[in-house]
């Protein structure tokens, strides 16, 4: 286990007033990350709590083309993206990626979302042919340098 994960998307986890400090402790603790499964439209209204997190990552591309600006002033500011779940986002993910790459090449990290059982469409093989496409230069960052040190490995 290597972080917490607050799931602000569908709900299950601990409401978003314990944020801050479940992410402190458990950074503090055992130096894991906060993962936040939300759609990036609703990151305006808790942009400034993430930015102040120890460390965070968002899921999925943070799903939504709309959240993509707020999601990028995060990336700014030391969040980390994982590009994953293909199959449930409201975007491109070529675009979306090439965005994150452009603000910080160290910010994306790939994942397969198995076993993708909520998922409009599961993770295919094709999902790691347009991260490759994507990542380009920043490949052997995107699929293993990245996150080797976010998760220190």
């Amino acid at each position: 286990m290597r972080a917490v994960r607050f799931n602000l998307r569908r709900g299950g986890s601990a409401n978003l007033e314990h944020l801050d400090a479940l992410a402190r402790r458990v950074h503090e603790v055992a130096g894991m990350h906060t993962e936040l499964y939300v759609d990036a439209r609703d990151l305006d209204e808790i942009a400034s709590t993430v930015a102040a997190l120890p460390s965070v990552s968002v899921g999925h591309l943070g799903l939504h083309a709309e959240g993509l600006p707020t999601l990028l002033r995060l990336v700014e500011r030391g969040t980390r993206v994982k590009a994953t779940g293909f199959g449930r986002v409201d975007l491109d993910p070529f675009e979306a990626m090439r965005a994150v790459l452009e603000v910080d090449p160290t910010a994306l990290m790939v994942g397969t979302d198995l076993p993708s059982t909520r998922a409009r469409r599961p993770f295919a093989d094709t999902d790691l042919e347009l991260v490759a496409e994507a990542a380009g230069e920043h490949l052997d960052a995107v699929l293993h340098d990245n996150a080797a040190a976010f998760y220190r490995l």
